[in-house]
């Protein structure tokens, strides 16, 4: 089964592409929400973030997102501390569904495939881009974060023009009707590869 790897950085609407391809009866794993689920929900994981953030780290048993964004989006070796716990367990947890799905491929949706190498074990990869304004306007009303907190975001993340040496698709996702044309496009392609 093959896998393409969906990535894009934040406000180009990498979930949005993902529902396309929802649509199209392809299984889609999105690996920040895995993630949310497997910080919450395994013991192993909870303690190893515990130790380096303290027990604040969770609030009643759950995670305290807000609190965890505020101090990795601003350090990075933080940041790259908790990448080292949560992403190894994504990466098993995703074969593990892998396994139980029955399509001729899937879509990994991942916002650092390119950045942690995770696109190496994908057949194909994909790009979503959107001009810097419209990922502005979008995460503004989205999370209702000024711009100065969605800069910092993007500060962790590569540049599009980075992630493009690494791509095999591109979509610039402006005009939602041509986004999803070209889903279907890279769907028929996915499709004859399989």
């Amino acid at each position: 089964m093959k896998v393409l790897g969906l990535t894009g950085g934040i406000g180009s609407g990498k979930t949005t592409v993902a529902g396309f391809f929802r649509e199209l009866g392809i299984p889609v794993y999105i690996a920040d929400d895995e993630a949310k689920k497997l910080m919450n929900s395994d013991p192993e994981i909870q303690l190893q973030i515990k130790e380096i953030f303290g027990d604040v780290a969770y609030k009643n048993g759950v995670l305290d997102r807000q609190f965890l964004a505020s101090r990795v989006f601003n350090d990075r070796d933080l940041l790259e501390k908790l990448n080292s716990i949560v992403h190894p367990a994504v990466g098993k947890h995703f074969l593990t569904w892998k396994d139980q799905q029955d399509s001729d491929y899937v879509v990994y949706e991942a916002a650092i495939l390119f950045e942690k190498g995770g696109y190496k074990k994908c057949d194909y990869n994909l790009l979503i881009t959107a001009p810097l304004e419209v990922k502005l306007m979008r995460l503004q009303k989205r999370d209702k974060a000024s711009a100065e907190e969605i800069q910092a975001r993007m500060n962790n993340q590569w540049s599009d023009e980075k992630k493009a040496q690494f791509a095999d698709f591109i979509i610039e996702n402006k005009d939602l009707s041509e986004t999803r044309e070209n889903v279907r496009k890279i769907h028929d392609l996915m499709r004859k590869s399989a």
